[in-house]
């Protein structure tokens, strides 16, 4: 479970006055936390449901990142990104573009979607497989050009 590592790591983090990996691994507590005292939420989560949720701060701190270079927030913009280095460490590797365009194809040819109509459930079945390996974003983009 990446919760029992999350607090080691921590501990290592403070003794090493890393305050950067420290606030990344603080903010990978709060949402696990978050997620386990939710109303209706099982005592122990998944460790899907943990790689949902670090996929989630990714995307948070991905977008936060993007309005800071805009706005030509140098520092800020770099907080963000010390944040996303923390985070992927606990990520399983990610998939390049081109293995995920052939695990997409395979996901077609499983489903027989045939045009962008068969969409929905190709992103699902995409989705489920590629679980934590890829960004849903980029196998929305593949998916699309697939069926296109």
């Amino acid at each position: 479970m990446i919760s029992t590592i999350i607090d080691q790591e921590i501990k290592k983090a403070m003794l090493a006055k890393n305050n950067a990996q420290l606030r990344g691994l603080r903010a990978i507590k709060a949402a696990l936390l978050l997620a386990k005292t939710e109303k209706g939420s099982p005592e122990e989560i998944t460790e899907e449901t943990e790689l949902k949720i670090l996929q989630k701060l990714i995307k948070q701190r991905r977008e936060s990142a993007d309005i800071y270079k805009q706005q030509n927030r140098e520092d800020l913009y770099q907080v963000e990104e010390e944040e996303i280095e923390v985070i992927n460490q606990f990520l399983p590797k990610q998939l390049d573009r081109a293995e995920v365009a052939v695990i997409i194809e395979a996901v077609i040819k499983q489903s027989g979607a045939t045009s962008v109509k068969d969409m929905g459930k190709v992103m699902g079945m995409a989705n489920a497989t590629l679980a934590g390996k890829a960004d849903g974003k980029l196998i929305a983009e593949i998916v699309k050009e697939k069926l296109a």
